[in-house]
């Protein structure tokens, strides 16, 4: 993922979350896991970083025949 600091003063600290879903084989959404992680920081402002990040669910969680899938992800600055 790419974050920018789209503001003039350095980026301090912040978050990252995740939202992972557990689909059936049906589609059906069992259940939602959400995650968070710290941000690549520090930021200046006006910079862009990449950063990579592993999801991970518990293997009981995802039975046979069912998925993940990471919908949502929000970011926080502070």
């Amino acid at each position: 993922m790419t974050f920018t600091n789209t503001g003039t003063t350095p980026a301090r600290s912040g978050t990252v979350g995740f939202a992972t879903h557990i689909i059936g084989a049906l589609g059906v959404d069992w259940a939602t896991i959400t995650t968070s992680q710290a941000l690549p920081v520090p930021l200046a402002g006006g910079a862009s970083k990449t950063q990579t990040y592993t999801v991970c669910v518990e293997s009981w969680r995802v039975p046979l025949g069912m998925h993940v899938d990471t919908r949502q992800v929000t970011a926080t600055w502070s």
